[in-house]
């Protein structure tokens, strides 16, 4: 992972962070192999707003449905990934076709590592995100997760819910030996 992405993946929850990592392994190993940048990672809820108001309020084309506190990006729970045109020798060049054939192996990759692809998604395709949420709605965060994130324990408490219900912990009394 460049450092780049890495100061991004800084920002976001540890075990998404980790499965990212774990993606782009993956897609080394691919003939050719494919680079991938994250080109976005936590987001503020103030950045969120900005990215909502672009083909509302503001010139361009819609980035978004989320405005600020409903997306995952703004919880730590997803990143943005792009695939490079190049090696990573050379500057990076994002490749934004999606219906390049790295984008379907970015796809592949981030759900084989248990992350959900907003490539999939039928209403609004965002191919390239990834989050880990966990139990937590898919679509987007909920009252719940925001309320976790206002409490004393801010983004901390949500983590540590999607850290709970994907690595659950088994009873003591449940164990065999």
């Amino acid at each position: 992972m460049d450092a780049i992405s890495e100061s991004r993946l800084k920002g976001v929850f540890p075990s998404l962070a980790d499965k990212i990592r774990q993606m782009e392994h993956m897609l080394k190993f691919e003939n050719p192999p494919i680079y991938i940048r994250v080109v976005q990672g936590y987001r503020t809820v103030e950045e969120q707003d900005a990215l909502y108001a672009i083909g509302r309020t503001t010139a361009g084309k819609v980035v978004t449905n989320c405005r600020g506190g409903h997306s995952y990006h703004n919880f730590g729970l997803a990143v943005d990934v792009v695939p490079s045109q190049f090696a990573p020798e050379q500057p990076y060049s994002p490749d934004w076709n999606s219906s390049h054939p790295a984008w379907k192996k970015m796809q592949e990759a981030g759900q084989a590592v248990g992350l959900t692809s907003g490539a999939t998604w039928r209403t609004f395709p965002d191919a390239p995100h990834f989050q880990l949420t966990g139990d937590f709605p898919g679509n987007a965060p909920d009252d719940y997760v925001r309320d976790l994130a206002q409490g004393p324990r801010g983004l901390q408490a949500v983590w540590d819910e999607v850290r709970r219900s994907i690595y659950p912990t088994t009873p003591t009394d449940a164990l065999t030996v």
